[in-house]
């Protein structure tokens, strides 16, 4: 900055503007330099490595050749700021690399700039145009350095509007939950009435605290995910068919509950506010000496759910014994349920490709292989 670079923080990138080169017509021109960051904590950043972006054609040397030793080549990058739009990359290390970020910047700039300010004097590098406007992450308390580094920022975006609820924050539904404070939706609000017993501790995700026993499960996970990203509310509930102010704004839910008479009450009120929702369900039974069964994961949209639930994939009822059954639920067999669910989720949302309408996803512990049923 105290050299007058015109610089802006944007997607976790330090962009510099303003840079002079030549193009195939030896004219003036003007690209910016992007340069990944790799944040250490809130506040400090070092370099990701030697290459640098660039947001600008070909430049050229005086030979009317494009700058030789430059490579890398054609790429994007996806940057919140629409006006400097990534071409290329470039790579040119030194033998001895770059001391830090500064040395670096200022080799490809003299690489770059050099031809140019030689042909056209009165070209500036330094305007000292600092954009202060930073673009912040509005959700995150973090830097979501994650999606900067894997490029993937147009992606993430997708979930940005989105309001998701989670209904029901046992076993699966906490793994859900850790699951979903990481990804960029608006809002995720979570309901559950039961209090954080000692067997809620051997399968959820996270560091206990003795303190959090026999506290509403709604109150422990929103002091133990509080931190980490803008919009998440708990509520101490239990989500019945008059509950609908509760949903309001909600645009997808997941229903982690074990009752099938809760269930069917929290699928009609769903299916008649119009909101787009997963059902997840675990199912595991003693066989002799070791356990088998299947984590399921079910969507279900507001014109298709009468037809998939006709073929009783989902329990809706409570079968007689239901109060007599062992509820064997396993850590591990959570987190997979959970991330069935959530990859089923983002598939709906684009974010990871599909190939079909699935609508029922079924993963066998004995097999440790995922069927999916699909619309024909």
């Amino acid at each position: 900055m105290d050299r007058g670079y015109a610089l802006r923080f944007d997607s976790k990138c330090l962009v510099v503007r303003d840079i002079p080169y030549l193009n195939s017509q030896l004219e003036l021109c003007y690209g910016a330099i992007v340069s990944k960051l790799v944040f250490t904590d809130q506040n400090h950043v070092i370099q990701d490595d030697h290459q640098i972006y660039f947001a600008g054609n070909v430049p050229y040397g005086l030979n009317g050749q494009p700058i030789p030793n430059l490579a890398g080549g054609a790429t994007t990058m996806q940057l919140a700021k629409p006006d400097v739009v990534v071409q290329r990359s470039f790579s040119n290390k030194p033998p001895n690399g770059f001391a830090n970020l500064a040395e670096k910047i200022d080799h490809y700039v003299t690489i770059l700039a050099g031809p140019a300010l030689s042909r056209f004097p009165d070209a500036k590098i330094y305007t000292f145009d600092v954009d202060h406007d930073v673009v912040e992450d509005s959700i995150f308390k973090f830097h979501d350095t994650l999606t900067s580094r894997a490029e993937i920022g147009d992606l993430a975006a997708k979930f940005k509007e989105d309001v998701v609820a989670l209904i029901g924050l046992g076993g699966t539904g906490s793994y859900l939950l850790d699951f979903l404070v990481k990804t960029n939706v608006k809002e995720v609000r979570g309901f559950d009435s039961d209090a954080y017993y000692i067997h809620n501790a051997y399968r959820s995700p996270g560091s206990v605290l003795e303190a959090e026993f026999r506290r509403p499960k709604a109150e422990v996970y929103q002091a133990r995910y509080d931190n980490f990203r803008h919009g998440l509310k708990l509520v101490d509930k239990f989500i019945d068919a008059g509950c609908a102010e509760d949903l309001a704004g909600v645009t997808f839910a997941f229903v982690c509950v074990d009752k099938g008479s809760a269930r069917k009450e929290i699928f009609d009120l769903l299916i008649a506010l119009g909101i787009p929702f997963i059902d997840v369900g675990m199912g595991l039974t003693r066989q002799d000496d070791a356990l088998a069964g299947m984590m399921r994961a079910t969507l279900l949209q507001p014109a298709t759910a009468a037809d998939i639930l006709s073929q009783k994939l989902v329990e809706t009822s409570d079968q007689p014994g239901d109060e007599y059954r062992t509820n064997i639920q396993i850590a591990e067999l959570n987190a997979i349920n959970a991330g069935i669910a959530v990859l089923r989720y983002k598939q709906w949302r684009g974010f990871y490709a599909s190939d079909a309408a699935t609508y029922h996803l079924v993963m066998e512990t004995a097999s440790a292989r995922l069927f999916s049923f699909t619309c024909p």
